[in-house]
């Protein structure tokens, strides 16, 4: 699977398992209804869907240059820095207004879903790619010439 279906199944399938782990861990933490947590569940997740797209594309866009294409686990790291990192930075208003908490309150917040996320994203990301195969941008080219 290549192209923009892979990016849809990717990020789509990411962010609903996303969904149903997140909503009832916020609602265990925080003490509130699972409606109200799968709310903020369902928009961290619209927001993460949108993110995922865009970087993904940035990151695929930039891998592609790359004299070493192959996806290593150095590689997969910096994916999930890159990914993880910018999206605490994205959500941090979100969860700080929806659940009526102070910024700090939401970076620790925030925080700890990196942590969460951080490793959900590599091996969800590893998993993906062993069924679906790895994107065009992170296999190597193929020679244009034969040698004798």
């Amino acid at each position: 699977m290549q192209g923009p279906t892979r990016k849809i199944v990717q990020a789509t399938l990411y962010e609903l398992i996303a969904i149903g782990v997140l909503s009832p861990a916020l609602s265990w933490l925080y003490d509130e209804s699972l409606a109200y947590s799968g709310a903020l569940s369902v928009m961290l997740s619209a927001s993460a869907l949108l993110w995922n797209m865009l970087f993904n594309y940035c990151f695929e866009y930039w891998e592609a240059r790359q004299a070493q294409r192959s996806r290593t686990w150095q590689r997969r790291l910096l994916h999930s820095l890159g990914f993880e990192g910018g999206l605490t930075l994205l959500l941090l208003p979100l969860i700080a207004w929806w659940l009526a908490i102070s910024w700090w309150q939401a970076l620790a917040t925030n925080l700890a879903l990196f942590v969460f996320f951080f490793f959900y994203a590599l091996i969800f990301q590893w998993a993906f790619d062993r069924v679906f195969d790895v994107p065009e941008s992170a296999k190597q080219p193929l020679p244009t010439e034969c040698s004798v």
